[in-house]
Order: structure tokens, then sequence, then C-alpha cells
């Protein structure tokens, strides 16, 4: 069933791994990503918390479970007022001159079925649109 398929989405970068990990594991990045994020430490078990949008409907909350340097960074990823807890892990791979991210979302089927904006085809577009539209901008555009 598609439904619990973990949502994986690939991208490569014109630039080092250690940029491509300074931008997913920084603060100033989730600040330009998402709205009304308080406070990000890069540390196993922290739990930070944002919003997507200004109208601060869908309340994230996020708590951070591996981190290995220039590699992988993984955290949990559940809604406030919401059943279900997932997985979103960054793992970069180091080619030449590149890095390839693998951005990986798992656990979706433990959301919600009747609630549409939960739906696997919106994390899909989302997902896309952040790591091959937002953060290549963003990274490949900084000196």
């Amino acid at each position: 069933m598609e439904r619990n398929k973990p949502i994986v989405v690939e991208q490569s970068y014109n630039v080092s791994a250690e940029k491509v990990w300074k931008a997913i594991s920084s603060k100033e990045w989730l600040d330009k990503l998402w709205f009304g994020i308080k406070e990000f430490r890069l540390e196993k078990g922290f739990e930070f918390e944002f919003y997507e949008s200004p109208e601060k409907k869908w309340h994230h909350i996020c708590k951070i479970k591996e981190i290995i340097p220039n590699k992988k960074l993984s955290y949990s990823w559940r809604y406030e007022g919401y059943k279900g807890n997932t997985l979103v892990s960054y793992e970069l791979f180091t080619e030449e001159n590149k890095t390839s991210l693998r951005l990986t979302h798992e656990g979706l089927e433990t959301f919600p079925e009747d609630v549409p904006e939960l739906r696997r085809k919106n994390f899909v577009e989302g997902w896309n649109q952040i790591i091959c539209k937002n953060l290549k901008e963003y990274i490949e555009s900084e000196n």
C-alpha cells in the first residue's frame, strides 16, 4: 500500500558535504524554511518546534534522534493534537565535487487517514519543493 511506503527524495548539490550539513543543521536555514522556530540546537534528544505558515495552524514537534556530522541527521516529526509520529532522515553522500542528499520520511501511515493535509501526496510535494528547489537555491547561491 502506497500510504505505508516511506517518501524518499534525492538531490545533488554542487557544494561540499560540509556546506549541505551546515544548511540542514542550522537554525538559520530552519528560520528561512519554517515560521516561528524558537530554538534549535544540534544535539541528540533536543526537541524543537515550528509552524510552516504564519497562520500557525500546524504545530510541528520534532526531537533529534541521530547525528553523524556531515553524514546523517534524523529527527522525529509529529503534530500537536494529532496521533502519529514519523521519522525524517537526511543522509549525505560525497561524489567528487558534489554532495548528494537523500531525505527519507517514514511512518506517515501513523497519521490519521481522514485529515487531508496529512496525506502522503502533500508530503511528497512539500519535500520535493524543499529539497530540490529551496535548499538547492539556498546553498548554491551562498558564497
